[in-house]
């Protein structure tokens, strides 16, 4: 699966990349049809400790998935926005009968 990263108010990080890339690997893994995933970062200047925004859009046969999450890290982003997806997969895969 080809992964693509952007990021918005925030440094591009290795770490970051590999750890959504573990996380995807397994998606792509439970489900072969996932051909492309594209990963935003960004982080707000606010007061409120959730500042870290991960957003993940998948493409899929039919419409494209996509979730996100504003958390206080972007660890904790990056798992509730795969935690998402892959219940999306989920409805997807009984959808399509695969």
């Amino acid at each position: 699966m080809k992964t693509v990263f952007e990021y918005t108010n925030v440094n591009a990080s290795d770490r970051l990349e590999s750890y959504v890339l573990k996380k995807l690997t397994k998606l792509s893994n439970k489900y072969p049809f996932v051909m492309r995933g594209d990963v935003f970062f960004k982080k707000e200047n606010s007061s409120n400790q959730k500042s870290h925004i991960c957003g993940i859009q998948l493409s899929v046969p039919g419409p494209r998935l996509y979730a996100s999450s504003k958390e206080k890290n972007f660890e904790s982003a990056i798992s509730e926005t795969v935690y998402d997806l892959n219940d999306q997969l989920k409805k997807r895969k009984t959808k399509f009968g695969r």
